[in-house]
This record gives structure tokens, sequence and C-alpha cells, in this order.
């Protein structure tokens, strides 16, 4: 880092800062290098992969390791790698870009291989590998004449993941690794070459290995029968005495924890980005069916309701975007300091990374949360067809519920998002106290009269930043450090927090549309929405955040409050007005408007 930068703000700065624009990303920001390989994938997707769904769904390997290696020929499988090792070293947008374009395929199976193939699959091997780990598998893994896979899960340790019982003893000789243990639900497990296992050293140090499928002790079971992404491999994975050689632990004894963090925080932000992908996709095939679909004389999109649930879809589209790729903004914006001449380059890449593990954990969830209700959305517009697999709306409604699963489920995500705020509050990392001091003053003051774009809009979520802030203050007074045990009320905070985020970020994304561009009067509208229903949320989160502290009894002094933010927040928008013209704009670009 030079003197001249500043230094890095930490995940959650959201919550006592302004938002900066001008260091915003935003998909109107990609370069014309983004936009060029968004749409060679773009294309692939249309023209490789969803012509082939039906049998990519049928589990065909042959069909889908092809596909997979023509990825690889195009440079695909190796966006994070450098070229010493067949790669193209790109930035994390990119990665992102590749997993969004992905998502529009119609095929979440072979999304999934390639997802993994990408991510958990390969980055293990990248950021902690030795020289010689590198030039063995890293070629190999980036043409897709290896696939790789990721051994984490065991039987009895899901969300809990370094409770596994995997174990491994060094042998006799000290040559070997002997590794004993079952891993569960492994992805790509009957195809894969090479697998990332983790297992306890001598009970107790959680660690990675490299092991390959050749591995004398390792067996492959039988494929899950899976409610959706059918095309995909899942397997368990036993071992039993597996002899991995020294030479393949990754990094270093008792540092799987690390290797997992790292795997995850990346794959949450790929998974984010593959949703709103699949959450595009589906929109425009609901939008075509509801302007072909006649019922009582007329297109069933003329029907006020119909123009409700796709509004409803826009808008949580538009806003999912702005959020992801403001988190993925940020992780560059951090990376983009470092040195990539140094030793431990990929460590720091890592702890950069882990800067905004909250912020990346909310776009999990607002990714996955995000196509499980537009899909829902496009099979009650479909109707009764919407139930039939011929139709194209069963089988994303199937495949997407597995995205609020893995990649650590949303509960679990929730918890890191509040976790995070209430340890930087506790640790002063943050200043959340002094912001928290300052809240009566706030309230105090006259709001600023609207004018101009989105005025009352912001000032609404600024207050709503108070308001949570100030439910956090009474947990914590309430609870102090055992709030972590307050599962419920940590999750309604976090609701607030993910609220919050998304909100500011569809604000400052539109606020950065040119005036001149078509689609600009309906992003502000889009705006104009979004912010109406987060404010009515927040309030409404509060209030049962704070009668779960006060047990029912909340006192006057509370109730006062809670009019004073009310008189901030309430929005005064014609949301039903605005969302009927947010559908005819949709209608009339004929797909996802923005």
């Amino acid at each position: 880092m030079t003197a001249t930068q500043p230094p890095v703000a930490l995940g959650g700065n959201f919550l006592v800062s302004p938002l900066d624009e001008a260091t915003l990303f935003t998909r109107e920001r990609f370069t014309d290098d983004h936009r060029d390989i968004e749409k060679m994938v773009r294309d692939f997707a249309s023209e490789r992969v969803r012509p082939n769904r039906d049998a990519l769904e049928s589990r065909n390997q042959e069909l889908a390791l092809t596909l997979l290696r023509e990825m690889g020929e195009l440079g695909l499988l190796g966006i994070d790698v450098p070229e010493a090792y067949g790669g193209m070293e790109l930035d994390k947008i990119t990665t992102a870009i590749v997993a969004e374009s992905m998502g529009r395929s119609y095929s979440a199976s072979f999304s999934v291989v390639y997802s993994v193939q990408t991510g958990i699959g390969m980055l293990p091997v990248l950021w902690f590998g030795t020289p010689a780990q590198k030039e063995r598998y890293l070629p190999r893994l980036v043409t897709g004449e290896w696939i790789g896979a990721y051994a984490l899960t065991e039987p009895s340790a899901g969300s809990d993941a370094l409770s596994g019982k995997c174990g491994a003893t060094l042998s006799e000789d000290g040559r070997y690794y002997l590794l004993n243990g079952e891993k569960q639900f492994i992805t790509n497990a009957a195809w894969a070459d090479l697998f990332t296992v983790f297992a306890q050293v001598n009970g107790s140090q959680f660690s990675a290995f490299l092991v390959e499928r050749t591995t004398p002790g390792l067996t492959v079971g039988a494929e899950e029968k899976k409610m959706g992404v059918k095309g995909s491999s899942t397997c368990p994975v036993v071992l039993k005495e597996a002899r991995v050689p020294v030479e393949n632990l990754l990094y270093e004894v008792g540092k799987g924890a690390t290797i997992a963090f790292n795997a995850l925080n990346l794959g949450r932000f790929k998974l984010a980005a593959s949703d709103l992908g699949g959450s595009k996709a589906v929109f425009e095939e609901a939008v075509r069916y509801a302007k072909g679909r006649r019922q009582f004389a007329q297109a069933i999109a003329n029907f006020d309701v119909i123009k409700g649930k796709v509004a409803d879809m826009a808008v949580r589209i538009f806003a999912a975007d702005s959020m992801i790729y403001r988190t993925i903004g940020l992780i560059q914006q951090a990376v983009d300091r470092l040195d990539p001449a140094a030793a431990d380059y990929y460590v720091q890449m890592g702890e950069a990374t882990e800067r905004y593990a909250m912020e990346a954990s909310m776009a999990k969830v607002v990714g996955s949360e995000t196509l499980g209700m537009v899909t829902d959305h496009g099979v009650q517009i479909l109707g009764g067809y919407g139930f039939i697999e011929e139709f194209p709306m069963a089988g994303p409604y199937r495949d997407t519920r597995i995205d609020r699963i893995w990649e650590g489920t949303n509960e679990i995500n929730r918890q890191i998002v509040a976790g995070t705020v209430m340890k930087r509050a506790i640790l002063e990392e943050l200043p959340i106290r002094t912001q928290i001091r300052a809240i009566d003053a706030f309230l105090d003051d006259e709001p600023e009269a609207a004018g101009g774009a989105l005025v009352a809009e912001r000032a609404a979520l600024e207050a709503g930043k108070r308001l949570a802030l100030s439910l956090l203050h009474e947990a914590l007074n309430e609870f102090g450090q055992d709030l972590k045990h307050e599962q419920q009320l940590m999750e309604l905070l976090a609701n607030m927090f993910i609220e919050i985020y998304t909100a500011e970020s569809t604000l400052g994304r539109t606020a950065l549309f040119d005036p001149r561009a078509a689609a600009q009067p309906t992003a502000m509208k889009v705006a104009q929405v979004q912010a109406a229903e987060a404010s009515i949320r927040l309030l409404n989160l509060a209030l049962t955040g704070l009668n779960g502290i006060f047990r029912g009894a909340l006192p006057m002094a509370m109730i006062e409050r809670l009019r004073r933010f009310q008189a901030r927040m309430i929005p005064r928008t014609d949301i039903l007005r605005l969302k009927r013209a947010i559908a005819e704009y949709a209608y009339a670009k004929e797909s996802y408007p923005f």
C-alpha cells in the first residue's frame, strides 16, 4: 500500500459512514474487457449449454466434461490462475461476471460442475499449495483434463465443519499420512481426479490434504438421489487407511480452517453472482410467458396483480445486482493494494477478502433468496404449467432450493453478519458506540427537507441505520456478549443490516446512471420502491426486536423514540403506481431491462 492510499475500510463500515459513490462499483462501471468476456460467456451459455440442458440434467458425464473442457480452451477455467500455470489471472470482477453469465445457462447442474472446478476444487491449491503442488495440479485443472472436488462435509459435521471426525495419522516411516473417515455430499465426486480433503491430524489439528483419485484406500460411494441439480455428481467419499504422501499436505498442519474459510468467502460471492444470472433468466421466461398467455380475452401480463409480481421480481433483482457487485468491488479494491510479487500474495489476498466476509455472507443470502423468490413468482405466473417439467420453471424451482443451504446455510451466514457487527462494536474496531451516542442528537435535528432525486429515500436510510444501531445497543445492554446465543434476535439484526446495505447499494447505483440513458427513469422508480419497502421492513423488524428485548412491555420512552424514527422513515411513496410502470417497461424491453 502506498503512502497516498487511505486505509481499507473494514466490513460493516456502511453502518457508520455515508456511501462514497466515487468508490462504489456497479455493473455500469464494467470495462470494455469485462463486457467482452460477459458476451463470450453468455454466448457459450446460450449456444452450448442451454440447448443441451435435458441431456446435462440426466447426468451425462461425457457431455458435461466435454463442455467443461471447451470452457478450458476458452480460458474460462483459469480466470483466477496465473499464466505460468495456464490461466489468465484476471480480476475478481471478471470471476463474478463469468459466474453470473453461466447462471443464465438454465442448467444449474452444469453451473455447479463449473463452479466447483474453478472455485473450491482449484483455488485451495492456488492459494496455499507449494510450487510443486501448483505445477502438478493447476495446469491439469485449468484445462479440464482433471476434475477437482472439495471434501469438507461429513455425516455428523455440516455447518460445524471443524468438528469433523475424519482423522490423519503419520505413518511410522514418516512418508505418508493415513486418512480414515467419511465425507458426505461431495460435488463432482464420481468424476473427480483430485480431492481437497480435510482431516484432523492427531485428533485435533484440522488440516487439508490433496488426495488423488487413484490413492489406495479412497472409495467414492453411490450417487445421492437429489431434489434438484440432478445432473451433477454428488457422492460420499470413504477413506480407509488412505495413504497420502506427506508432500500432499496442503499449507501446514493445523491450518485447515484458514483454507476452508477462504474458500467459503470466495464461494459465497460467486454463488451470489450465479444466482443473480439465474434470476435474470427466470425473469425473462416469466415475462415472455405472461405476454403470450391469454385469459379473459387478454394477455395475463395486463392484469394488475401480474404487473405487481413482475415489478417485485425486477426490483429484487436490481437490488441484488447492486449489492453483489458493490461487495465484489470492495474485495477487488482491497486486492488491488497487494503486491502480486510477494511470496505470501495469496495469503494476503485471503486476509483482504476476509475483511469483507460479512458482506460476502450478505451477498450469498440476498442472491440465493432472490433466486428463490423469483422462481416462486415464476411458477405462480405460469400457473399450472409452472408445475410441469416441460415448462421452464419446475426445474429452476427445485434447483435453487440448495442455494440457501450450501456455502454455509443462510442461518449461519446471518449469524456471521450480526456477529461481525457485534464484535466490531465491542472491540471498537468501528465507531459504532460513537454513532449510538449521537442518535438522540440526530433525532433532535430537523429532517432534511425533501428535494431532488432520492433525497427523501436517502434520509430515511440514514434514519434506518440509527434505528438498527439503537436496537443493537438495547440488545447489548440486555444480553452483553451472551447476545450471540439469542439467535432469533441476532438473525433479526442481520436482516436489518442486510436491508440497509442493499438499499444503500441500490440508491448509490441509481445515482450513477447516466440521466440520458433510456433505463434511468425506471431505475429511479426501482430505487424508490426498494427504499420505501426497506423502510417499512426496518421499522417492523425493530419493533419485533424491541418487544423481544423488553418481553412485550415497551417503556413509553422507547415507544416515543420509535415514533420519532417513524416520522423520518414512513414512506410517502405510491408504490403501486411505480410498480405498474416498472412492469410495463420490462414488457416493452421483453427482457430483464437493466
